[in-house]
């Protein structure tokens, strides 16, 4: 079963640009190499949005909150499980 996790964080005003840095610094990091890990996609949305997206062969791992200062308001997370695959 392939589960895609969704962590999705809004920028503190200007912060955009460090938010993703600290996805690749720390985030990302602190996912390879978990047993499971398929494929991971780090995205830009206006709005100094930020999103993670990681595929999952059984449960995913948690992905952290980044530091308080550097988001606008409390992290998003989704699970979905894959339905249909072309």
């Amino acid at each position: 079963m392939t589960v895609a996790a969704m962590w999705e964080a809004r920028a503190a005003d200007g912060r955009a640009a460090e938010l993703t840095a600290w996805v690749h610094a720390a985030a990302l990091p602190a996912l390879r190499g978990s047993a499971g890990l398929e494929r991971t996609e780090v995205l830009g949305a206006p709005g100094g949005r930020v999103l993670l997206v990681t595929w999952w062969d059984g449960a995913p791992v948690a992905v952290a909150d980044p530091p308080a200062d550097l988001v606008a308001r409390p992290v998003h997370r989704w699970e979905f499980t894959s339905q249909h695959v072309e």
